[in-house]
Order: C-alpha cells, then structure tokens, then sequence
C-alpha cells in the first residue's frame, strides 16, 4: 500500500483528484505539512503532495527544513513529464510541491509515476 499526503491550499482537491485516479494499493489523507513531516519520517506514510499559489515555497518549507532538500521537489507551475518524475523518485525524493492552479494537470503525472515505481 503507497500513502500519500496532502497538504496546503488545494489539500483537499489534490485527494479528491487522487481518488478519483482509482489506482489500486494507492491511498490518500489530507495533512498539515507538519504532521506530513513526523509522518514520513517515521514511515508512516510515502509521500506528501504540497501546493500553494505558487508551488515553490510555502507548500514544501516546513517538510524541506525537517526532512531535507534531497527529499524534497518542486515544480512550481510547471508540468512535468512522467519521464522527469521517474528519476527523482529513483533518487529517494518524497515530497512534491506544485502550484494550486495545476493540480488537475500534476496529480495524474506524478501519482501515475508513484503508482509505478512500487
């Protein structure tokens, strides 16, 4: 089973939007980015999606200081490939942050790219 946690502006919408991917072994929670951080930690849970307005600060800021930037991406407003994905996931990070406005065009990408490197 992969958990993954949501948090910050569009929390809500990014489980909603993780739900309704229906992908098998994939479950969501929403999450403060606090608890997100003790979470992961302790391998409660996989992974954290964070957004804000505008992806690159305040949806990761907290996860970043407790857990590290080697954990921790942001794309900001842009839309990755699941091509760019792949290889952070290969390297361990944990934690993504994108902006509020893309959540419909980030969450099938990166939770896809998730779902497959189980």
């Amino acid at each position: 089973m992969t958990r993954i946690l949501t948090g910050g502006l569009g929390k809500s919408e990014v489980a909603h939007a993780v739900r309704e991917l229906r992908l098998p072994g994939v479950e969501v929670a929403l999450s403060s980015d606090m608890d997100a951080a003790v979470r992961l930690a302790g391998r409660q849970a996989d992974y954290y999606l964070g957004t804000c307005h505008t992806g690159a600060g305040a949806s990761l800021g907290v996860l970043v200081g407790l857990l590290g930037s080697a954990a921790c991406h942001t794309f900001g407003r842009s839309v990755p490939s699941a091509d760019e994905v792949a290889p952070l996931l290969a390297n361990g990070v944990k934690v993504f942050g994108f902006a509020v406005d893309r959540i419909d065009a980030m969450v099938p990408v990166v939770v896809r790219a998730i779902a497959g490197a189980r």
